[in-house]
């Protein structure tokens, strides 16, 4: 109830003091990269359940011959990079965790093509809500490979508690302001999950 509650709180005074720039984004993804201005995904959240994610679109809108996406690096522009490597991509999912649907802290909600990758173990990542921000993020973010991603966010479940929250939120601050991790060595963003090599 506390983390609930705190996520709330928060979400509410950031999407009020940030509503101004949110639109000057929202703006500028329109003029740049076009419509829509948010990107909506389904993604698994807690105990697997389905929503639909939702932030500021940062690629183009670019097929091939058969009307499937280009890779990433040739669909991203560099407006769409700064706004990764601000993380201002993520504003929109603050209406994901009022919804009730995220939180400020916890595994990152990834595609639902992994679901059927995942180990037992790695599954467990879904034991609670999915976070904007997360163990993983501040300790690698997409830096680090999958394995090391998905036991850290696994390590989250099983040690989460409030001050842990606070201190990951504040780690997070910083590694924003550094830019950290924000792809993978020879990616524009990470590399897919294929299934784990342990």
């Amino acid at each position: 109830m506390i983390k609930r509650l705190f996520d709330v709180t928060v979400s509410l005074l950031l999407s009020a003091g940030l509503v101004v720039p949110m639109l000057f984004i929202a703006l500028a993804v329109r003029m740049k990269l076009g419509k829509p201005v948010i990107f909506s995904q389904q993604r698994p959240g807690y105990n697997g359940r389905v929503f639909k994610l939702r932030k500021f679109r940062t690629m183009l809108d670019i097929a091939d011959e058969h009307g499937a996406p280009l890779e990433d690096a040739l669909r991203i522009t560099r407006f769409g990079l700064w706004l990764r490597r601000t993380s201002l991509d993520e504003l929109p999912e603050l209406w994901n965790v009022l919804k009730g649907e995220m939180s400020l802290v916890g595994p990152r909600p990834l595609l639902m093509e992994y679901l059927s990758l995942y180990t037992p173990e790695q599954a467990r990542r879904h034991q609670v809500r999915p976070g904007i921000t997360g163990w993983a993020q501040v300790n690698g973010r997409n830096a680090v490979d999958w394995d090391q991603r998905l036991r850290m966010d696994v390590w989250y479940v099983d040690n989460r508690t409030f001050l842990l929250d606070l201190k990951i939120l504040w780690m997070t601050l910083f590694k924003v302001i550094k830019s950290e991790g924000v792809s993978q060595a020879g990616h524009v963003t990470v590399d897919r999950f294929r299934g784990s090599r342990e």
